[in-house]
Order: C-alpha cells, then sequence, then structure tokens
C-alpha cells in the first residue's frame, strides 16, 4: 500500500487544511473521508469556492425555492445556503477540534469582500456571522487591510476564532500578529479565557510568484544583452514566494518569544499560526507541490485545494524545510533591488492586496448574478 505523505507531514508540527467546501462533498462523505483517512483538519473557504459549488449546481436548487417561498433577498438566500454547508462542516470537524486541543477542526467563513475596507461593518458582520452560524469551531476570515486588522482586533477581544487572509508582505503578517496578540490582551484585561481562542495568518504564495515572473519575463523578452544579467533575473523566477514566507516565519519566531506574547502564552493562549495559502502551483515547469515541499515545519498550516491534496499525497517528498536556507531567502529578496532585476516588492505586495479584494468580489457579485438568474427560474409564475 502505497504511503499517504499527508499523514507525515503533520509529525512535523503542522496541519494540512483544505482549500474547498461544497454541498456535494458533505453529502457524498468525501468530506468525512478526507477528515476521518486522509489527514485533512481544516477546511477554507472564500466566494470564489462558493460560486464554483452553487452556480449551475441542481444540489441547492430546494433550498433555494424554500428561500423563494419564504421571500427571502438574494444576499439572504446566499447566506442560507452557505451557512448550512459551514454548519455541516463544522459538524464534520468537531471530533478534530476536541481530539487537538481546539488547535484544529475550524472552518473559515470570508465576511463580504464588499465590506473590506470598512472596519465597523466588518466587525458587525464577523458578529452575525459568529452568532447566527453558532459553531464554536467556525473562524471567520477577515482581509488583512488597514480597516481590517481594527476589526481583527475586536473580533479576538470578543471571543471569536479570526482567519485574517490576503497577507502577502512580511510586514502585513507582522502587524496581524499584534493586532492578534492586541486582542488577545483586551479580552483577558477583562478577566475572560484565552485558552479556547484560534487564530491563523494566511500568507499567500503563488500569486507572488505569478506577479513577479511576469515582471522578470517581460524583462527577458525585451532582451538582454548580458548572459550575466540574464542569469540574475531567472535565478529569481519562482523562487520569492517561498523565501518571503521563510522570512515571515522567522519574524513569526521572534514575537513568540516576546514578553508580551509570553505573558499571554502563561494564560494559556494558542500562538496564531502562519497559514500558506494560494498553494496550487500556476507555472506547470514547476513542481505542482513546491509550495508545499519547501514550507513544512512547526506550528504552521497549510491550505490546499483538492488537486494539490491528490498530489501531495502521491508524491510530496516529505522534510523540514521551512527553516532551512533562510539565509538565502533573506538574500534574494534584498537581491530584488538589485539594478539589474529592479523589482521594488513593496509595490508587488500593494498591488497583490488590491487585486485580491478584487479577486473575491467579482465571484462574489458573479454568484449573486447567477443566483438571481435561478431564483427567476424557481420562482412561481
Amino acid at each position: 500500500m502505497s504511503t499517504n505523505h499527508l499523514l507525515e507531514i503533520k509529525q512535523y508540527g503542522q496541519s494540512i487544511w483544505m482549500d474547498n467546501l461544497s454541498r456535494d462533498i458533505i453529502q457524498s462523505g468525501e468530506l468525512q473521508d478526507l477528515v476521518e483517512n486522509q489527514g485533512i483538519c481544516g477546511i477554507t473557504s472564500n466566494p470564489a469556492i462558493f460560486e464554483k459549488a452553487i452556480a449551475g449546481n441542481v444540489i441547492y436548487d430546494a433550498d433555494i425555492e424554500a428561500g423563494v417561498r419564504a421571500g427571502l433577498p438574494t444576499y439572504k438566500i446566499y447566506e442560507s445556503l452557505i451557512f448550512a454547508d459551514i454548519r455541516s462542516a463544522c459538524d464534520i470537524l468537531r471530533p478534530v477540534y476536541q481530539a487537538s486541543n481546539f488547535l484544529d477542526g475550524y472552518v473559515s467563513i470570508e465576511v463580504p469582500p464588499t465590506i473590506a475596507h470598512d472596519t465597523q461593518a466588518t466587525i458587525a458582520e464577523a458578529r452575525r456571522y459568529f452568532q447566527e452560524i453558532g459553531r464554536e469551531n467556525l473562524m471567520i476570515k477577515i482581509p488583512g487591510t488597514e480597516a481590517g486588522l481594527p476589526a481583527v482586533e475586536q473580533a479576538i477581544a470578543e471571543g471569536m476564532n479570526v482567519n485574517i487572509t490576503l497577507l502577502f508582505s512580511v510586514e502585513s503578517y507582522i502587524n496581524t500578529a499584534w493586532a492578534y496578540i492586541r486582542g488577545l490582551e483586551k479580552r483577558a484585561s477583562v478577566g475572560k479565557d484565552i485558552s479556547k481562542i484560534a487564530s491563523v495568518a494566511s500568507f499567500f504564495l503563488s500569486r507572488i510568484d505569478n506577479n513577479i515572473d511576469a515582471k522578470i519575463d517581460a524583462k527577458l523578452k525585451k532582451g538582454v544583452d548580458d548572459i550575466a544579467v540574464e542569469a540574475k533575473l531567472k535565478a529569481v523566477q519562482g523562487k520569492v514566494a517561498i523565501a518571503n514566507a521563510k522570512i515571515a516565519y522567522q519574524e513569526y519566531k521572534k514575537i513568540i518569544k516576546s514578553e508580551r506574547w509570553q505573558a499571554l502564552a502563561a494564560k494559556g493562549a494558542k500562538v496564531q499560526r502562519l497559514l500558506w495559502a494560494s498553494t496550487s502551483t500556476k507555472n506547470p515547469s514547476y513542481s505542482d507541490v513546491m509550495y508545499v515541499d519547501e514550507l513544512i515545519g512547526r506550528d504552521t498550516v497549510n491550505t490546499l485545494p483538492p488537486g494539490t491534496i491528490k498530489a501531495c499525497a502521491d508524491h510530496c517528498k516529505v522534510g523540514d524545510r521551512l527553516e532551512t536556507g533562510v539565509q538565502e531567502a533573506y538574500n534574494l529578496i534584498e537581491n530584488l533591488k538589485d539594478p539589474d532585476i529592479n523589482i521594488d516588492l513593496d509595490t508587488v505586495m500593494d498591488e497583490l492586496l488590491t487585486e485580491g479584494i478584487d479577486k473575491f468580489i467579482q465571484p462574489f457579485q458573479s454568484l449573486m448574478n447567477s443566483l438571481e438568474e435561478k431564483i427567476k427560474v424557481l420562482s412561481p409564475v
């Protein structure tokens, strides 16, 4: 019998979550099997995932019709569909949640991407989602925008589990970590329990390489006379995201050594784990599991889409690599400033955050449109 490498990864202190959710995998028993036998111990979702799950899928029609009969607006019908799926997934993962002492077994749901720049609206929706879904192992996804971080702090202070998403730069991760710490401090200061609160910082990977590789390709296509310059440019391709992640992990280690964190840990607080997101490899010339193999390490999570889960189970080369090549990672990021390469990483990260919000708004709006069409078809004449 062949080895399932997903199960090996757990031995290195990393949890594998799945970046996918639909009613089909809940009702077919596929999700149950992934959790019980394949080593999956959490779920992340987003508007793009729900658009794929719901649009054109008859499995949701009965519930849509029920919403129409109840006179619900489109947005409330959408919520009724996804809240039901999230509750079911939370129930399937509850044994993992309990067995892991509240470390794993979470299901993430994102607040509407249209409010990513509105702190108060984000807090209100996070609060409502947490109350209406009503599961302890629910995680509210909040974008790591300037407006999102105060919402993260407040949600943590109120006892919600939070997944801070769309993190690209190391600085954005550091800001996120301190927002989590401030939220815990605020909660602890009024004598409330902080031992059951969990948070992950979702650090995106493949989108960084896609952006930078495109910039390198554009430079190469213009023509490079010097072979040494061409080598410098090619040496950067497909390497920046992993280097960036390794540096973020070094910052994580500094933060958990701080006095402020140690004081919270003494009260039972759980570390906010870095979660590697956007882990499907887009470039066919790269390994399809490179964002798994290179970033296995303690106190981290990797969330994988179904295709990467299958690939990793089959041929991941499991080893503790998160803290290998760290100096090379710092050197690589520094090399981007070389005049021959000339890539401003801060600008890239700003571009990616703006694009990232748009990439969630577009499928969210598309899903609303397709739901409206379906409601017209299913509505009584």
